[in-house]
């Protein structure tokens, strides 16, 4: 019982030690562990924030808009030095982050972009412009692959949730390259469903993306074929092919459209090599993470943090200094090169 005691105490110490030698304390505000890359993003932080001798505080809100408030208002009332928030819905924390601001903590807007408050002080993220220039172009690619001898090609158009300042961006990069095809009659949108007001998906809900694919398909496609969806993100892609596959697509004469994606998910990766999501769009949670490490170090050492844009991200209220980072597409061809040989996955995890 003694020694038990000992031990007990030495391990206390040792406890007590490390919190004294850690450089201060990072709250991590997440949206939610249903989609697997947030998950990533979660563990890749701690890890690299561990590493660079620094507490954290992860929590994740599964998409409640008041439980993220909450947490991030429990975070601030213990003290963390620096709160790194993935918004759920970006418009919804000012008063929080007037909070913060009072207590002298730093904010990043991580991978989504704060709204309406000046109390951002960095935004870390992706190109997301060129991600939805990405989607656009290897959708357009795959329709040229699989369907060369067809014109118009027949498109339906998924936006992402409209409370995600990231899916305007990915839905204008992709009708930078869509709309001069749809205007010169190469893309036929038969539908007529365009704009993020009418084609968003609330909380990137694949259920949702896959009762809209249903209905599309009985109200436009009876006596057309559908050539290709574009999906910004691969949650919604899923779903939209289960849609696809339940009316008979991807098998007899009836070829699977192209259906792109983002965020190279496991299942989406293991549909790519089965021939039905052509593509996907691969952003690095390591790197995104190391970004944001780099930015909370140099914060609380006094340094300047490493940015490469300050005019592209107005929050309404002021331009958010940012760091982008490149995203990558991925399709049958060079998956095992950018997703094995990278690290990012074991072939184990795919196959």
């Amino acid at each position: 019982m003694y020694l038990k005691r000992i031990l007990a105490s030495a391990s206390a110490v040792a406890l007590l030690a490390t919190a004294a030698l850690a450089d201060g304390t990072v709250g991590i505000a997440m949206p939610t562990k249903s989609s697997a890359r947030w998950i990533s993003d979660g563990n890749s932080m701690v890890e690299q924030f561990k590493e660079a001798g620094y507490e954290t505080d992860l929590q994740y809100a599964e998409d409640d808009i008041p439980n993220q408030l909450a947490q991030i208002e429990n975070m601030i009332t213990k003290g963390v030095d620096v709160l790194v928030i993935a918004a759920i819905d970006g418009t919804t924390l000012s008063n929080a982050l007037e909070n913060a601001a009072a207590s002298g903590i730093k904010v990043i807007a991580y991978d989504r972009l704060i709204r309406d408050s000046e109390n951002v002080d960095y935004y870390a993220t992706f190109d997301n412009f060129k991600v939805g220039v990405q989607q656009a172009t290897t959708l357009v690619d795959g329709l040229k692959e699989r369907f060369p001898d067809v014109k118009p090609w027949n498109v339906e158009l998924f936006g992402g949730s409209p409370d995600d300042n990231n899916a305007y961006f990915f839905y204008d990069g992709a009708m930078s390259v869509l709309q001069p095809l749809i205007d010169d009659g190469s893309v036929n949108v038969v539908s007529g469903q365009m704009g993020m007001d009418t084609v968003g998906t609330l909380r990137w809900d694949g259920a949702v993306a896959q009762s809209r694919m249903d209905n599309l398909l009985s109200a436009h496609y009876t006596d057309k074929e559908v050539h290709g969806v574009l999906s910004p993100y691969d949650g919604l892609s899923i779903g939209i092919l289960s849609s696809l596959k339940g009316v008979g697509y991807g098998s007899g004469d009836l070829k699977m459209p192209i259906v792109t994606g983002q965020d190279a998910e496991v299942p989406s990766v293991k549909s790519i090599l089965a021939g039905e999501q052509y593509s996907t769009i691969f952003k690095d949670t390591r790197s995104l993470a190391g970004v944001t490490v780099g930015m909370v170090d140099a914060l609380l050492k006094d340094g300047e943090p490493e940015i490469n844009d300050t005019s592209t991200y107005d929050n309404g209220v002021k331009v958010v200094p940012s760091y982008l980072l490149e995203p990558l597409p991925v399709t049958g061809e060079n998956w095992e090169e950018r997703l094995i040989d990278s690290g990012y996955y074991s072939m184990d995890q795919i196959k």
